[in-house]
């Protein structure tokens, strides 16, 4: 059995208001990760991930590259053990 392990994941660029939180979601729920995406008001887009380090790992590929209308210049995570606290993914306003 693999451990769930947490990512604290922040992604800059041109990530809001061009469906980054909706594709980010619908990865993530692909995967059966758990946690949430949120923008924030600096302009970035944070994520709160729990599940196996494996699928967080491939997760962070596709939020790289993001929807076809965004740009990522830059992605940074933090790890940390997982907390069970979610149950699914959601995006959070």
């Amino acid at each position: 059995m693999t451990s769930r392990v947490r990512a604290h994941i922040l992604v800059k660029g041109r990530v809001q208001g061009v469906g980054y939180r909706t594709f980010a979601a619908r990865v993530a729920m692909q995967r059966k990760l758990v946690g949430g995406v949120r923008n924030l008001n600096d302009g970035r887009v944070e994520l709160d991930v729990e599940g196996p380090r494996e699928t967080i790992e491939a997760l962070l590929a596709e939020l790289g590259i993001g929807p076809p209308a965004a740009r990522v210049t830059a992605v940074t995570v933090e790890w940390s053990p997982g907390t069970e606290r979610f149950t699914e993914f959601q995006i959070w306003y």
